[in-house]
C-alpha cells in the first residue's frame, strides 16, 4: 500500500473526481491537515463524505481512547465541505459523542446540508465506525463575503467612547 502525504492525497483524490464521477469543484479549507481532520471519500452538492483514520498522536490514555476534539474536528470538517463555499465558518454546533472511538478506528462522517436561509446553513452530520453511529451533529454556519480575518468585526474605537 502507497503512503501519501497530504498533497498527494488531494491531487489523488481531486483527480478521481474528473475522471468519471461527476466533478465538483472544492472551493473551502484547502489547506487543511487531512491526516488531522480526514479525507475526502465523496463530494457531491449539499453532501459529503470524509474518512477519519485514528491514529495513536490522536489518544489522551493507556487504553487507546481518542480525544473528542479530533472527531469533532472531523465532524466540522465535513460540514464545511458540504457547504463548499470559499469562506464559510462556523457559528454554533450541537453535538453528542454517542460511543467512544479508540485507536485505529476509521470513522466514516456523513455530511448534508439540510436548511439554507440567505448567508446561513445548518449542516447535519452522523459519524459512523463500521454500521455503528458515533456521532451526531448539527452544525450551524455563515457564507461571509471574505475571509473572516479580513473582516472588521468589532469597532474597537467606538467601544471605548463609550
Amino acid at each position: 500500500m502507497e503512503i501519501l502525504n497530504d498533497d498527494d492525497y488531494l491531487d489523488q483524490d481531486l483527480e478521481a473526481y474528473k475522471n468519471g464521477k461527476e466533478s465538483v469543484d472544492l472551493k473551502t479549507h484547502e489547506e487543511i491537515n487531512h491526516s488531522l481532520c480526514g479525507y475526502i471519500e465523496r463530494l457531491d452538492e449539499g453532501y459529503v463524505e470524509v474518512r477519519l483514520e485514528t491514529t495513536e498522536n490522536m489518544i489522551v490514555d493507556k487504553m487507546g481512547l481518542i480525544h473528542s476534539g479530533f472527531v469533532f474536528s472531523a465532524a466540522d470538517y465535513a460540514a464545511m465541505l458540504a457547504i463548499n463555499e470559499k469562506n464559510v465558518v462556523l457559528v454554533g454546533s450541537d453535538s453528542q459523542f454517542l460511543v467512544p472511538v479508540k485507536v485505529y478506528d476509521e470513522i466514516i462522517f456523513k455530511a448534508k446540508v439540510r436548511h439554507k436561509e440567505g448567508r446561513k446553513r445548518n449542516v447535519h452530520v452522523e459519524g459512523f465506525v463500521l454500521e455503528i453511529k458515533v456521532f451526531e451533529g448539527e452544525f450551524k454556519t455563515v457564507i461571509t463575503d471574505r475571509h473572516i480575518l479580513k473582516m472588521k468585526l468589532i469597532d474597537m474605537d467606538s467601544i471605548s467612547k463609550k
